[in-house]
């Protein structure tokens, strides 16, 4: 038995934060963020929405597509750096507003590639036959994090929600194949947030040196990235012998455009296969893989059979590859 992909929804925030704002903020500039990132504007949530209202809106989407009553989901897994508060978990709060009573819900913290570790978990749990229906999303509010007088980081996050619904399925032909995991720690200084937790305790202290705020080795994160993401890449096809051209699409955490690009030209993947709405969106972590799959799934990208390669990393630095048919 196998775990399959039935619904998948997204949400984003309604304001909308372009480039030409950011230049009224930082200095920079339209043409330097393009080039750099591929990134024309990104949406924030408003001060009345948290990580769980954003996942909330994305979930009904997908047990809308799935047709799955939220009270009947079983297990709940939420992928985000962003929670409601440090316990409990964004995903008992999205149980809550689901009116769900019955599914086991917790939180998975791996940043940008918290989406596939939460589906990896779900997958297992659906394949063993332990889940009948599990809901997986990635949300985040980075914007809450986001230092906006950084011009090198401030113009790369969005916030966002994107959610799928899994189900067992016999049919050999379709599901997920493999999920392929790897976190290194040593380097965890080149992308993290440093305050707020149990090394530097919320103070004044911590607030005056901005430790609340994302801080990033982009140069460092760029060269960790495109190695990996080739690397689980490959793995993903070696373990279910394909080849790189036997894909149909691709999707990827819209992280930044100079990474996809060097990631796909090191695979020898064609463009074309991978779905992109980063320019609409920024990097929105945990939220960029569903959320994309969402993307191209209503467009009508995908077909049953149709061999679709996903793949992450973030922080950690964690990252992970999932190969699936539809």
């Amino acid at each position: 038995m196998r775990s399959l992909i039935v619904g998948t929804g997204s949400y984003a925030p309604e304001k909308v934060l372009t480039n030409q704002d950011l230049e009224r903020m930082v200095q920079t500039n339209d043409e330097w963020i393009v080039e750099r990132t591929g990134i024309k504007e990104r949406h924030i949530a408003s001060d009345a929405e948290a990580t769980s209202d954003l996942a909330l809106k994305a979930s009904h989407k997908a047990l809308k597509m799935a047709g799955v009553r939220p009270e009947d989901v079983d297990l709940i897994v939420v992928g985000t750096v962003t929670p409601d508060m440090p316990f409990p978990s964004s995903a008992a709060v999205l149980q809550s507003l689901l009116h769900n009573k019955k599914a086991f819900a917790f939180d998975v913290s791996a940043a940008c590639a918290g989406s596939l570790y939460a589906l990896s978990i779900a997958d297992r749990y659906v394949a063993s036959g332990v889940s009948r229906a599990a809901l997986v999303v990635g949300a985040e509010t980075l914007s809450r994090c986001t230092d906006w007088t950084d011009r090198n980081t401030c113009i790369l996050f969005g916030d966002g929600a994107g959610a799928m619904v899994l189900v067992p399925t016999t049919d050999t032909n379709r599901g997920m194949l493999s999920t392929h995991l790897h976190t290194d720690g040593s380097y965890w200084s080149i992308l993290n947030m440093p305050g707020g937790g149990s090394r530097h305790p919320i103070s004044h202290k911590m607030v005056e040196e901005r430790l609340q705020y994302v801080k990033m080795n982009g140069r460092e994160v760029y060269k960790v990235a495109v190695r990996a993401l080739e690397e689980v890449s490959r793995e993903a096809l070696a373990t279910n012998g394909l080849q790189p051209k036997d894909l149909t699409y691709v999707i990827a955490h819209q992280a930044n455009k100079r990474i996809l690009d060097s990631t796909l030209d090191r695979l020898g993947i064609p463009a074309e296969k991978c779905w992109m709405n980063l320019e609409k969106y920024g990097n929105t972590s945990s939220a960029s893989v569903p959320m994309t799959l969402d993307e191209a799934n209503r467009a009508g990208w995908f077909k049953p059979g149709d061999l679709i390669l996903m793949m992450a990393i973030g922080g950690g630095m964690a990252w992970g590859s999932a190969l699936l048919r539809w």
